[in-house]
């Protein structure tokens, strides 16, 4: 029997044979049994630190900063407030100066009686006061919606959308009457609708709060 016959089970092996001897690494992998890191990946095992807040957009968060609109919104809503809340006054001080007038007018003309006036002075009087509390109505309106810009959500952006559209009307209207000063009012009006109802204005008043 032939040492180097091939049939010879007590022969040394004839060559490299697949499975025989320690198990070998694979061809191209740094080491065999020991689980790498994927391509890319900082480590293996290790979860990766969640993205960065960004100032706008692209995060959940949204911006962590009010936007220019909006801070301009905002201090068209304090500039309507301040004149309403002098209007308001001034039509409750003037409700007195129109019932002094209106009796004055009232004596000279014999067909009115003295009672008659008084009653139409002070129901005019009281309609000038009643609108002066409308107006300062309005204007506490204006005033608590902006104060609410910084902490408030979307209600807050609903409230000064339709106390701007009211504005816009009223100035409309008041434009019809050749009231030349009721254009600024309408041009803040339809700033502060433009800005709250833009993208970014969308996102501060959506925020998430923490």
């Amino acid at each position: 029997m032939s040492f180097g016959d091939p049939n010879n089970p007590y022969g040394p092996p004839q060559g490299q044979q697949p499975g025989y001897g320690p198990p070998q690494a694979p061809q191209g992998q740094p080491g065999y049994g020991y689980p790498q890191a994927p391509q890319g990946q900082p480590g293996y095992g290790y979860p990766q630190a969640p993205p960065l807040a960004q100032p706008y957009g692209g995060y959940p968060g949204g911006p962590v900063e009010m936007p220019g609109g909006v801070k301009a919104a905002r201090v068209m809503l304090f500039i309507l407030g301040g004149f309403q809340v002098l209007g308001g006054v001034m039509m409750m001080i003037a409700s007195a100066w129109f019932a002094d007038a209106f009796l004055d007018a009232a004596e000279s003309d014999s067909s009115i009686t003295s009672e008659d006036a008084d009653t139409i002075a002070g129901f005019g009087a009281g309609l000038m006061i009643f609108f002066g509390v409308v107006v300062l109505a309005f204007a506490a309106w204006a005033i608590f919606t902006g104060v609410k810009f910084n902490s408030g959500r979307g209600g807050v952006r609903i409230s000064a959308i339709v106390y701007a559209s009211l504005v816009v009307l009223f100035s409309l209207l008041s434009l019809l009457g050749a009231n030349v000063f009721a254009l600024l009012s309408l041009v803040m009006g339809i700033l502060i609708i433009v800005f709250c109802a833009k993208q970014d204005g969308g996102q501060w008043f959506n925020r998430p709060k923490y």
